[in-house]
C-alpha cells in the first residue's frame, strides 16, 4: 500500500507499541522493526523519519544493542526515546555513564522553547523518566535544549542533520505535553501529511484483498470476536462468496457464546456468508490434558486449529486461502526479530512450521485494536458487535491458571457471565476497556454451611485502556463487587473465595496467561 511510513526500531523497550499507537493516533502510518534492520532495508522503506526507542540496557556495554553508525548519514530525521537518546550520543562520540541518582517517575523538565521540538509547549512541565545512565556529554554539534533538576541532559537536538533526543518518555500519557511533541516530530521535522485514515485503509484493503485472491477459495478462522468478525467481513465484501466462515467451537468459549455468534454469522444472521460450526470441544480437552504450561497451551490450541481448519477445507474442497484475524499487537507480543516474546498469540507464535494453504491472508495485522474497532464501524458493522468484549484466540484456556479440564471450564464460564452481567447491570461497563473472571490455581479453606470447605479462588479482573497496550486496574464500585462475589460463592461449585486484580498493564499483561 502506497503510505508514507515512521519507522521505530525496538531496541527492547517496554513502551515499543506504544509509540508506534501514538504515532498512528496523529494519523501518521507507523511500523516497529527491530535494530537489527539493515541501512539496505532502511533505505528500500524510505521511511519519513525514525524513532529509537528506549531499552533496559547501558550503551557503554559490549553486549548492548546497537545499530549501524551509518543511519546518521542517510539525510532520515532520527528522534531517539532514553536509551535511544543514549546511543545516539555514544554512537556520535557523545559520553554516556551510569548516574549518580537514578531517575525514575514523574520529573519536571525544562524546555529551551527555541528547540524545534518544543513548538507550542509550556517552558517547563512533567515528564515521565526512566533511567540509571545519564548522558555526561553531548556529541558534537548538538546543543542541550532541555534539562531536569538531577538530569543536566534530557534533550538534544541537531538541526541540521535532523537528530533529535530526548532522555524522558513522550510517549506515555505520565508526560503532560507528549503528545504535542511527538506531533512536532512528525508535522514539523518530518514533513509528515497525516494521512492514514480509516475510510482509505478499508478501501484499500478490499482492492488489494480482491487482487490478490482472484478466483481463489478462501476459507476465513471466524471466532466471533472483534478481530476476526471484521477481517470476515472485510473479505466478505471483497470476494463474497468465495468466502466461506468457518466458526469453531472449542469448547474454551463464554457462556452461550457459540450460539450466540451463530445467531449472527449463521443463516438466519446479519451476514449472507457461507457458515460451518464445528464443535469439537473434547478434541481440544484431550489435547490440552495435564498441560499447565502458558506457552505450550498456546502452541496446542494454535496448532489445533490449523488442524481442524485443514480438515474442513479438504471437505469443501481446494481451498487456497486462510483468513486470520491477526492484529498487530499480536505480532509484536509474539516475538519481533531479537525482541523478547510476552507471550505467543495462537494465531502467530503459535502456528506450527507447515501449513496446508497456499497462504495466510491477514488484513489487520496492521492495525491497533482500536483501529480495527474504527474500520469494523466503517463496514457497517453493528456497534454492539465491534465494541464487544475482546476475547483471546485461546479463549478460557488462558483464563484458567495451570491444567484445563471441562470441569474447570464450566466454573470460569459461570463466573463470568455473573460478573458480566452484573457490571452491565450497574452501568459501568461502558467505563471500561476490558473485563473477566479467571480461575486461579489456588485452593484455600473456607466455611460454607457450618462446614470446611477446600475450593478454588476466582479472580475477578478488571481495566481501563484505549489501546490495550497499557491500562490500568479499574476502579470498581465496591457494592458491585461485593454483589458479584456474594452471587459467584452462592451460584458456581467449587469456589468458596473471589479475588479482585489491582495490578496495572505493565508489570502485567491484561489477560492471566
Amino acid at each position: 500500500m502506497d503510505r508514507e511510513l515512521i519507522i521505530v526500531l525496538d531496541f527492547g523497550g517496554q513502551y515499543n507499541q506504544l509509540i508506534a499507537r501514538r504515532v498512528r493516533e496523529c494519523n501518521v502510518y507507523c511500523e516497529i522493526h527491530p535494530y537489527t534492520l539493515s541501512l539496505e532495508e532502511i533505505k528500500a522503506k524510505n521511511p519519513k523519519g525514525i524513532i529509537f526507542t528506549g531499552g533496559p540496557n547501558s550503551v557503554y556495554k559490549e553486549e548492548s544493542p546497537t545499530c549501524d553508525k551509518g543511519i546518521f548519514d542517510l539525510g532520515i530525521p532520527i528522534l531517539g526515546i532514553c536509551y535511544g537518546a543514549q546511543l545516539m550520543m555514544h554512537l556520535l562520540g557523545g559520553t554516556v555513564e551510569a548516574a549518580h541518582v537514578r531517575e525514575y517517575g514523574k520529573t519536571w523538565v525544562n524546555f529551551d522553547k527555541t528547540g524545534k521540538m518544543f513548538d507550542g509547549m509550556s517552558e517547563s512541565s512533567i515528564c515521565w523518566m526512566s533511567h540509571t545512565d545519564y548522558i555526561s556529554k553531548v556529541a558534537d554539534g548538538f546543543r542541550i535544549v532541555a534539562d531536569s533538576e538531577t538530569c543536566p541532559v534530557a534533550a538534544v537536538e541537531f538541526v541540521e542533520k535532523e537528530l533529535y533526543a530526548v532522555q524522558f518518555h513522550p510517549e506515555v500519557l505520565h508526560t503532560q505535553e507528549g503528545s504535542k511533541l511527538l506531533s512536532n516530530f512528525l508535522f514539523d521535522i518530518c514533513h509528515c501529511a497525516g494521512d492514514w485514515k480509516m475510510d482509505s485503509f478499508v478501501e484499500n484493503s478490499i482492492k488489494a484483498i480482491r487482487e490478490k485472491i482472484g478466483a481463489g477459495k478462501v476459507l476465513c478462522a471466524l471466532s466471533g470476536g472483534v478481530d476476526s468478525s471484521v477481517a470476515a467481513v472485510i473479505l466478505s465484501k471483497a470476494i463474497g462468496k468465495q468466502l466461506t466462515c468457518v466458526f469453531l467451537d472449542h469448547g474454551l468459549l463464554r457462556k452461550d457464546e457459540g450460539d450466540d455468534v451463530e445467531s449472527v454469522f449463521g443463516p438466519s444472521g446479519h451476514y449472507d456468508l457461507n457458515f460451518i460450526r464445528v464443535n469439537c470441544q473434547q478434541r481440544f480437552y484431550d489435547k490440552l490434558a495435564g498441560v499447565s504450561d502458558p506457552e505450550t497451551k498456546r502452541k496446542i490450541i494454535g496448532e489445533e486449529f490449523i488442524r481442524v481448519f485443514e480438515e474442513e477445507a479438504k471437505k469443501i474442497g481446494t481451498v487456497d486461502f486462510l483468513v486470520q484475524g491477526t492484529i498487530y499487537p499480536d505480532v509484536i507480543e509474539s516475538g519481533l526479530g531479537k525482541s523478547a516474546v510476552i507471550k505467543s498469540h495462537h494465531n502467530v507464535g503459535g502456528l506450527p512450521d507447515y501449513v496446508d494453504f497456499k497462504e495466510i491472508v491477514e488484513p489487520l495485522r496492521d492495525l491497533f485494536k482500536d483501529e480495527v474497532r474504527k474500520a469494523g464501524l466503517e463496514l457497517g458493522i453493528p456497534e454492539k458487535l465491534v465494541f464487544r468484549q475482546p476475547f483471546p484466540g485461546p479463549g478460557l484456556a488462558i483464563r484458567i491458571i495451570g491444567e484445563v479440564t471441562e470441569a474447570k471450564v464450566k466454573i470460569v464460564q459461570e463466573a463470568d457471565f455473573i460478573y458480566r452481567e452484573e457490571i452491565a447491570a450497574a452501568g459501568v461497563d461502558k467505563d471500561l476497556g476490558q473485563y473477566f473472571a479467571a480461575l486461579t490455581n489456588m485452593r484455600s479453606v473456607g466455611v460454607m454451611g457450618d462446614e470446611r470447605t477446600y475450593d478454588y479462588a476466582i479472580a475477578l479482573r478488571a481495566v481501563t485502556t484505549t489501546d490495550f497496550m497499557t491500562g490500568e486496574a479499574a476502579h470498581i464500585p465496591w457494592e458491585v463487587l461485593s454483589k458479584v462475589t456474594n452471587r459467584i460463592v452462592n451460584e458456581v461449585p467449587h469456589i468458596n473465595r473471589v479475588l479482585y486484580d489491582c495490578t496495572g498493564k505493565p508489570p502485567a499483561t491484561i489477560e492471566f496467561e
